[in-house]
């Protein structure tokens, strides 16, 4: 009957053990379906009969084993615990060793993965074993605590002859030592197998993260790649569609630019992992390294790309120099210099030069000027012509500052290079191209203006010249207000606070005296040295540590020799037009076109400017003789006066004139030799001039004020080229072999007074001219009459 029961258990227990992967499969599945289900109302069903579940199913297994223990211990029971004990510690050992050998953790999510489902399946193994452990365990506890001594005595058959006692302990401490054993064997395998599971899920998470960054990240660098792949090579792009194509490429690198962090992150992650113990698979290592190569190889692209466009742009863009070579044509070549300095090949000579062909067409024609006796004058009337080549003279000073200000040139100390210069010098003849339109041909007068700009500041061809030096050859030619000119070129080097010293003085006065300099004319003006005019401007303000602009001003009003071919350039510019309804008693020219000289020795004697530059006089006329210059046609109070000064003339001694020498400019001292930069034949009577300047903008604001103002602008610059204003004190040698006789103290004053004690009013000069004439012309009158 006992056999029977045995029986009838055993297959109840081999029934339980067949259905119990389906009651593993089953609770997995509850679980997972809970989780979806959280929070529901389902939720709480299921889990209550899950429960309900695992509750019967723990209590069959029990009863199942309690009744299989019951019926085994009733047949030799402490063989079959000892036995038991064995096999859980051999079984327990084996699976040990099974784990040990899951290990190393893998290098790839999917390996990883796979690690999990094994050891997911060796957990349900421990799960299914640990009540058969458990109870074998709570057999022995029992089993040892209801048993006697002599049971036990009994029960444990040695082979030699042992006390009692000492067998009951034997049996007693054997099977304790076993369920010890297994006891502990199993909390180790189950905390092995936590920690590797743990381990596990580490992994998978980090794994799983790492894919995810990998992924996202190559399909970033992907789409960069298409864009890339997209790209024509720069030299098949068309010039205009440059800069589109640049802004593209820039954009394309801003958007790049985060790839960074997500390159870093991903390099991170697989860092995180080295440090954990974990070997990526060889995948994965591949995998990093060729998103790491794709990256570099993609910014490397995306430079070279911007860095060949910018070239290209440079070189062939509207702002490179490669529109300028439209500028040249015949067998001339512009080419670029390795300081990006152009020169010019003729194909035909095989030669090269610096200066372009127009320029140099150009310095030959100003070869004809040569013949201009009176060296402000000639140099006046070169850059006149250099002006107008350049276009400059339709450069108003708003616009020429506008550009300046678009181009940031704020810092007159810095270098400029080339391509600076031709930038700004295209925004400001793009400018005069949209006002005249048929008068400027863009790449010829940048290309000429640079040309020139590097003559006056770069004769060694560096490729730099400074910002001030820029701005003193454009403002100087421009078409402003002489003063205008005066005060934008002293802002420019004065400091934050309105005031210039000695230094900064210096460097303007420096670079202006270039520009005659470039001419060959720089002698007439005190040579290049600037410390004298320096020196005479400081010494004219007291000898002040530093100057304002009003005090720069009034020293300019009185044209300081190395300043004076300015000022006739402006005289110059206004007389280009002027009409007089009079003839040349040389050559006869009428109307005469352009200065008309006036003689103050001969009633209604009259000379064009063509007669009187070159030096031709008339029979009974010397060149040495006072006259008047005119801007423009005379008016009758004009003519009135010129007939009163020549009444005055008459009836003047020569031993007069040699008392009241008169200065047309400011002369200076030499370094060196310490007096005047000009010959004695400059200290000769100065006679004032009734000149009304044109209406031309760059000279004056109303008639009236000009007329004034501008006295002591006409023929200064003459007598500082070595004109002077000639009477016939000078011996007929002095007048014919120095052109410094002629013209020389030209409308600087109204009266016989330095100029610093004139009246500074324009309406007091007239009132005081008008009185001064009227006077003596009532007082030569009276002498003619008394003698008659």
């Amino acid at each position: 009957m006992l056999h029977r029961k045995t029986y009838h258990v055993k297959d109840l227990q081999g029934e339980i053990e067949a259905h119990t992967d389906v009651y593993h499969n089953l609770d997995e599945n509850s679980q997972k379906i809970l989780r979806s289900l959280e929070g529901s109302d389902d939720a709480v069903l299921l889990q209550r009969r899950l429960d309900n579940m695992n509750f019967k199913w723990s209590e069959l297994r029990k009863k199942s084993l309690n009744i299989r223990s019951h019926l085994e211990a009733s047949s030799d029971q402490w063989k079959r615990l000892h036995l038991s004990l064995q096999e859980l510690l051999v079984w327990l050992q084996l699976k040990d060793d099974e784990l040990s050998r899951q290990a190393p953790i893998g290098g790839d999510f999917p390996a990883v993965q796979k690690q999990n489902d094994v050891h997911r399946a060796f957990k349900r193994e421990l799960k299914t074993k640990e009540p058969v452990i458990m109870s074998t365990l709570e057999t022995v506890r029992i089993f040892l605590t209801e048993q006697p001594l002599e049971g036990l005595e009994k029960l444990y058959q040695e082979p030699r002859e042992l006390p009692p006692e000492e067998r009951a302990q034997n049996v007693t401490r054997l099977l304790r030592k076993q369920a010890e054993e297994v006891n502990t064997e199993w909390e180790k395998l189950n905390l092995h197998s936590t920690d590797w599971q743990r381990k596990i899920d580490e992994t998978l998470e980090r794994l799983q993260e790492l894919q995810e960054a990998t992924d996202e990240l190559d399909l970033k660098l992907r789409q960069a790649e298409v864009i890339k792949g997209s790209w024509q090579p720069v030299g098949d792009l068309l010039i205009d569609s440059l800069q589109d194509h640049l802004e593209k490429v820039k954009a394309l690198r801003g958007e790049i630019a985060p790839l960074k962090e997500n390159v870093s992150h991903v390099n991170d992650l697989a860092r995180q992992l080295t440090t954990l113990g974990i070997q990526l698979s060889p995948y994965n290592l591949s995998t990093l390294e060729d998103l790491n190569t794709r990256w570099k190889l993609l910014q490397v692209a995306v430079e070279d790309r911007v860095r060949q466009l910018h070239e290209a742009h440079r070189d062939f863009g509207p702002a490179s120099q490669h529109f300028l070579s439209t500028s040249v044509q015949g067998p001339w070549e512009r080419a670029i210099s390795p300081n990006k300095v152009p020169y010019y090949i003729n194909h035909e000579t095989q030669t090269t030069c610096w200066d372009h062909p127009k320029m140099t067409e150009l310095y030959q024609s100003l070869a004809d000027l040569n013949n201009v006796r009176f060296s402000a004058y000639r140099t006046a009337m070169k850059l006149r012509r250099l002006q107008k080549a350049l276009c400059l003279d339709l450069l108003s000073l708003s616009a020429a500052c506008d550009a300046l200000d678009q181009h940031n040139l704020k810092q007159n100390d810095q270098p400029m290079d080339i391509l600076q210069i031709i930038n700004c010098l295209t925004t400001i003849y793009d400018r005069l191209e949209q006002e005249h339109n048929n008068l400027v041909n863009v790449p010829l007068c940048v290309d000429m203006c640079l040309n020139w700009l590097l003559n006056v500041y770069d004769t060694g061809r560096t490729g730099r010249i400074r910002v001030l030096s820029f701005k003193t050859g454009i403002i100087s030619l421009c078409k402003a207000h002489l003063e205008d000119k005066y005060r934008y070129l002293f802002k420019q080097v004065a400091s934050s606070t309105g005031f210039c010293d000695q230094r900064r003085l210096g460097l303007l006065l420096h670079d202006s005296i270039q520009i005659p300099r470039q001419l060959g004319e720089v002698a007439s003006f005190g040579g290049s040295n600037i410390e004298p005019s320096v020196r005479s401007c400081f010494q004219f303000a007291n000898n002040k540590p530093e100057i304002e602009a009003a005090l720069f001003l009034d020293w300019m009003r009185l044209e300081p020799q190395s300043m004076v071919w300015l000022p006739v350039l402006h005289r110059v510019a206004a007389a280009e037009t002027a009409k007089h309804q009079a003839k040349c008693n040389i050559c006869k020219e009428c109307p005469i076109i352009g200065f008309r000289y006036r003689s103050l020795k001969h009633f209604n004697y009259d000379i064009c400017q063509s007669c009187f530059f070159s030096g031709r006089v008339a029979k009974g006329h010397k060149m040495h003789y006072p006259m008047v210059e005119y801007c423009t046609p005379t008016t009758s109070g004009e003519d009135v006066r010129d007939f009163a000064k020549v009444l005055k003339n008459k009836f003047r001694t020569k031993r007069y004139f040699a008392k009241h020498p008169r200065m047309g400019y400011l002369p200076v001292q030499t370094v060196l030799e310490g007096d005047n930069m000009e010959t004695p034949v400059t200290l000769i009577n100065f006679w004032p001039v009734d000149s009304a300047p044109a209406s031309s903008p760059q000279l004056s604001h109303d008639d009236t004020h000009s007329r004034i103002e501008h006295y002591a602008s006409r023929l200064a610059e003459m007598e500082n080229s070595n004109g002077s204003y000639l009477n016939d004190s000078i011996s007929p040698n002095e007048s014919i072999d120095d052109e410094h006789l002629l013209i020389q103290h030209y409308c600087q004053s109204l009266n016989q007074d330095s100029p610093l004690s004139q009246p500074r009013s324009p309406a007091q000069i007239l009132i005081s001219l008008e009185s001064e004439e009227r006077g003596e012309l009532e007082r030569i009158l009276a002498d003619l009459e008394e003698e008659n």
